[in-house]
């Protein structure tokens, strides 16, 4: 069965919903040597574009004023799916549910204090929604401090696999190990797979179509 389409995430509300959620991405420039490297950062995505923010000086600045062709990734592992829920002897069976994002885009330094001020406050809104801090302004010294990379995205692509290239039978089946194998992640899993936990066993309650 080819599943490329059917991993596919075709709705753009989800994509943004996903990132917006993620707290962790990976943007990866190119080096002075040419080999790819490749960093963890905080983001937030904003009027369609990633926005992180960094030190003033470092490689990753150094390789993306020589090359501002990137790429930057998002991604989640929902659960793992041992190999014996399928065989007790062939490894091979094991597999994951995921959500992930990968984006191939152009980098910038962002100079307009105001675009700045934006990026900034939308990172302390997704990090930390509680508030409890003064917003930062465009007239701020602080803006001056740090840098702020925006990538804009040329391509996007979202893949999610949850259980929905299975028959419904087979979906129920492997929420049920799931459930059974109770793993920390499982509860969670359980729910982006459209399944409720009630007092007669599993209900799939919603039928995830993204």
């Amino acid at each position: 069965m080819q599943l490329t389409g059917i991993l596919q995430i075709k709705s753009y509300e989800k994509v943004k919903e996903f990132l917006n959620d993620e707290h962790v991405g990976r943007i990866a420039s190119i080096d002075v040597n040419g080999f790819p490297q490749i960093i963890p950062m905080n983001f937030v995505f904003l009027n369609d574009a990633v926005y992180m923010h960094s030190h003033v000086k470092g490689e990753k600045l150094d390789n993306i004023s020589r090359n501002n062709k990137v790429g930057f990734e998002a991604d989640r592992e929902l659960e793992f799916l041992p190999s014996y829920f399928e065989d007790p002897h062939n490894a091979s069976l094991a597999d994951t549910l995921y959500i992930s994002i990968v984006i191939k885009g152009v980098a910038s330094f962002v100079s307009d204090r105001e675009e700045k001020t934006l990026a900034l406050n939308g990172l302390m809104e997704k990090y930390q929604p509680e508030g409890k801090y003064d917003p930062i302004s465009s007239d701020m010294r602080v803006l001056d401090a740090v840098s702020v990379i925006k990538v804009a995205p040329q391509t996007l692509h979202g893949k999610y696999k949850i259980g929905q290239h299975m028959s419904p039978d087979d979906r129920m089946n492997l929420a049920q190990k799931i459930l059974k194998r109770n793993s920390p992640s499982a509860l969670e899993t359980l729910k982006i797979m459209g399944f409720e936990v009630t007092d007669t066993g599993l209900k799939m309650i919603d039928e995830p179509v993204w």
